[in-house]
């Protein structure tokens, strides 16, 4: 019996060693520095033991060479010693903290060097470096974002770039094969392999007022890193752009989000043209027709959404919609949950119509709207001017009719990004409302982010003088040269 249990114990001291020894020679710890066709099947290989094995070998070698990796440098906060004065007089010391940086990945959508991102991967970026995966390094220009997709749009100055083309992501299909190419923890060109989970699905994961979130999800595997990279078919072609995961470790534990490549496409010519999105709103207020709110309004209708309220000079408004509707299809394509419905109208601008069936009271009825802007206009809006974009770095948006009502104003457009440029330099800060601004002694009232634009457009060597304020705050003015 001794002998035996000191032979037990002898196996298990070498088991012991055995799993030690491993993981010191052969595991190396992670360290992460931030963090109207049918979809083509899967290719198989042919002949031998692996006939029937799917081979995502094509989709792999053509996506990961247009797949990048981003590093953002963000600033240093500024800030004030409170001991100093207190201590030592002479006011406070103001002082900088260093840069930080974070990575990402990006997806090159043409051969002259655009490039997709999400937004939370470059935001507030001072530089952003580019590394291609043949390890070429760029410096990017941001052309433009767009905060409640999560998406922005990069630009590098290169040539005949290998790139990817957009699918329709209204094709996809849930248990299709997808394969998701990125940098997680900083590992370059990295391809997982994984299946289409689920589609429209809202993960209220977007920090905005206006919020879109009608994502894929799949359980292909991403990680920290791969937020901006490419969610590919088996084909190769883009259907979406990595953007989140669900956890609660920080890592991967099963499935992953990415914005349609349909959202994508249409931000991104936007931004193009416009330098902003021009986004169209219906003007309701929503919720999905779950079985209990079915019983509550004693329907038969099993799915749709169901209108509690109208916006004020909205679209639905306007075009005769009422509120107690369900609306069951937009342009004929059924809509079953609200995630579907702000995916639909994402795609359209103020002034497009969309053809919008809804059950009145147990009776199917069709409206065509005209869509509208937030502030209830049928006008685009561009902020595409360089003298913004580029001298001021700055994104600005008009205020809301509600806002403009909180904020007890006429007119307005608040700053909702700051990039290197005189607003940073003079220590604007984000929220801002510009009202007003004078320029060769001609003051000009605010109204679009289009009126600084003409007020600034082909000035140089003059003063510029702005009126305006902080949400709900007293009047400021910034004087600067430009």
């Amino acid at each position: 019996m001794k002998r035996f249990a000191s032979l037990f114990a002898m196996m298990i001291v070498s088991a012991a060693m055995t799993l030690g020894a491993y993981k010191l020679f052969f595991e190396k710890p992670v360290h992460i520095t931030h963090v109207d066709r049918t979809p083509p099947p899967a290719r198989y290989t042919s002949g031998g033991a692996t006939t029937g094995i799917a081979d995502f070998s094509f989709a792999a070698e053509k996506s990961v060479n247009a797949v990048v990796h981003v590093l953002s440098t963000v600033p240093g906060q500024t800030y004030y010693d409170p001991f100093q004065d207190f201590f030592w007089g002479g006011g406070r010391r103001q002082y900088q903290a260093p840069p930080s940086q974070s990575s990402g990945s990006g997806v090159i959508i043409s051969a002259d060097g655009y490039i997709v991102t999400n937004y939370h991967v470059i935001e507030n970026a001072q530089e952003i470096k580019i590394t291609l995966n043949d390890n070429r390094e760029y410096t990017a220009t941001l052309i433009g974002t767009d905060p409640a997709t999560d998406i922005a749009l990069l630009k590098i100055k290169e040539e005949d770039l290998p790139f990817l083309q957009f699918h329709n992501s209204d094709e996809v299909k849930i248990g299709e094969w997808v394969l998701a190419v990125g940098n997680p923890f900083n590992l370059n060109s990295t391809v997982t392999a994984g299946i289409v989970s689920a589609k429209s699905r809202s993960i209220s994961i977007i920090n905005d007022r206006f919020a879109i979130e009608s994502f894929i999800q799949t359980d292909a595997a991403v990680n920290p890193g791969n937020s901006g990279g490419a969610l590919v078919n088996t084909e190769g072609a883009l259907i979406g752009i990595n953007t989140a995961i669900s956890t609660h470790t920080g890592s991967f534990e099963g499935y992953s989000f990415a914005v349609p490549s349909n959202i994508v496409y249409k931000v991104i010519a936007d931004i193009k043209e416009f330098g902003s999105v021009q986004r169209a709103f219906l003007g309701v207020n929503i919720r999905d027709l779950d079985a209990t709110l079915a019983s509550e309004l004693k329907t038969k209708v099993k799915q749709g959404v169901y209108i509690g309220g109208l916006t004020d000079n909205g679209a639905a408004q306007a075009g005769g919609l009422k509120v107690g509707d369900i609306i069951v299809k937009i342009n004929e394509k059924a809509i079953n949950k609200s995630s579907e419905l702000q995916e639909i109208i994402s795609r359209f601008r103020p002034g497009d119509q969309v053809t919008v069936s809804v059950n009145r009271d147990g009776e199917m009825e069709d409206f065509v709207i005209t869509l509208r802007n937030k502030n209830g206009s049928t006008k685009l809006y561009g902020t595409s001017n360089s003298v913004i974009t580029g001298v001021l770095g700055v994104e600005l948006e008009a205020l809301t009719a509600d806002e403009l009502r909180e904020e007890k104003l006429k007119h307005g457009v608040k700053v909702t990004r700051l990039m290197n440029g005189k607003f940073r330099s003079e220590g604007i800060q984000e929220g801002f409302i510009i009202t007003e601004v004078t320029v060769d002694n001609i003051t000009t009232k605010v109204l679009t982010p289009e009126d600084l634009n003409s007020a600034l457009k082909d000035k140089k060597n003059v003063g510029v003088y702005l009126k305006g304020k902080y949400p709900k705050g007293n009047a400021r003015y910034y004087a600067f040269g430009i």
